[in-house]
């Protein structure tokens, strides 16, 4: 859980300088093929929800991306209630952490979110946990909008698991459930907090990756 990170702070001087993240880390990134069918066009500002581990780590992926208006940490899968730090930090309440994204499809379409999303926001092949954080609340899970993404969402994973593009399955499930935003304290937490340990260790590599994999892409 990323509470034990917190304590890092206090306790020892974990600089950005220390776990840099340089050009080995961004070479490393991977670039997925694109999806074979996307979302029509629409007019319109649109709305994509994407769980995917720790959401400080998407907010900053997805916050460098062209045509992104507004991304926002959150929870969605359990009920309004229960959609708390405190409380999905249970593992008891079916909530993943999400981010949602609102975006221009003039400028960035929903299935190349999605390429972003399985080639560099985080691994799909893990099931419930990415990277040090464990639990269901953790789980790689797309919640669909609309029924248009919901069906290229299907496809993409299934043109990728068919391809065996990973070399392992992918356990992405395609969910529903509305979206509660997340306490403000986890907003913008990676701009906001670039030194922290957490944000150094494991999403300023998916951010330089992210860059370093789809220059066209970065703002």
């Amino acid at each position: 859980m990323r509470a034990g990170w917190s304590l890092l702070l206090a306790g020892a001087v974990l600089t950005a300088a220390a776990l840099s993240t340089g050009p080995a880390e961004a070479e490393r990134a991977r670039v997925i093929p694109a999806a074979k069918v996307d979302v029509p066009p629409a007019a319109g500002l649109q709305t994509a929800v994407l769980a995917g581990g720790c959401f400080w780590g998407l907010e900053a992926v997805f916050e460098g991306i062209k045509g992104v208006r507004d991304v926002q940490s959150g929870y969605a899968g359990g009920t309004r209630a229960t959609a708390t730090y405190d409380l999905v930090s249970s593992e008891t309440t079916r909530h993943a952490e999400v981010v949602k994204i609102v975006y221009d499809p003039r400028q960035v379409s929903y299935a190349t979110l999605l390429r972003v999303f399985f080639s560099i926001a985080h691994d799909p092949t893990q099931l419930n946990r990415q990277g040090p954080d464990t639990g269901p609340s953790y789980r790689s899970a797309v919640f669909p909008q609309t029924p248009a993404q919901a069906k290229v969402a299907r496809a993409y994973i299934a043109q990728l698991g068919a391809a065996r593009t990973f070399g392992a399955p992918i356990v992405t499930r395609v969910e529903t459930g509305q979206f509660f935003p997340a306490e403000g304290y986890h907003q913008d937490f990676a701009r906001r907090n670039p030194g922290h340990p957490y944000i150094v260790r494991w999403d300023a590599p998916k951010v330089a990756g992210f860059r370093a994999g789809f220059p066209a892409l970065a703002k």
